[in-house]
């Protein structure tokens, strides 16, 4: 219980959340396969010129090299393909944004489905309402494309 307490006080207080859902009237396994692939983000995300995967100490990276320059390394988290969702952060990057975690998903809705990403983090060097801005312009310009 110590130990519990320990790391829980150590981990960053995550002050915003973000989050977008965009409905679809495909079915989720074809939304699925278009976001399942972790590198995929460069075929559907407006704001990516290409993605790069690499490996470091077992863990999964994805480098993305943004239209009008500049880059993201992200690290996967976490992967679940029977509930169509995974978890991600972010090591570096020139977003205003800081201890970012992040999970997008497919969910089934009626006849259809929706993509629902979320994340938490802390603004760094704006202000809370621009970094939150930024995140879910980001979200909602990804999730936009998917579903149309």
């Amino acid at each position: 219980m110590a130990a519990a307490l320990i790391l829980l006080s150590a981990a960053p207080s995550l002050a915003l959340d973000a989050a977008y859902r965009a409905e679809s009237a495909s079915p989720p396994a074809a939304v699925w396969s278009k976001i399942g692939d972790f590198c995929g983000i460069a075929q559907w995300h407006p704001a990516v010129e290409s993605c790069a995967l690499s490996a470091k100490d077992g863990a999964t990276l994805r480098t993305l090299a943004l239209k009008g320059g500049g880059a993201i390394l992200e690290k996967l988290e976490a992967r679940d393909d029977a509930a169509r969702s995974y978890s991600y952060s972010i090591i570096s990057s020139p977003l205003p944004v800081r201890d970012y975690q992040s999970v997008i998903s497919v969910v089934p809705t009626g006849s259809g489905s929706a993509v629902v990403w979320t994340g938490k983090f802390n603004a760094r060097d704006a202000s809370d309402a621009d970094a939150l801005k930024t995140i879910e312009g980001i979200y909602k310009a990804g999730a936009d494309v998917l579903v149309k």
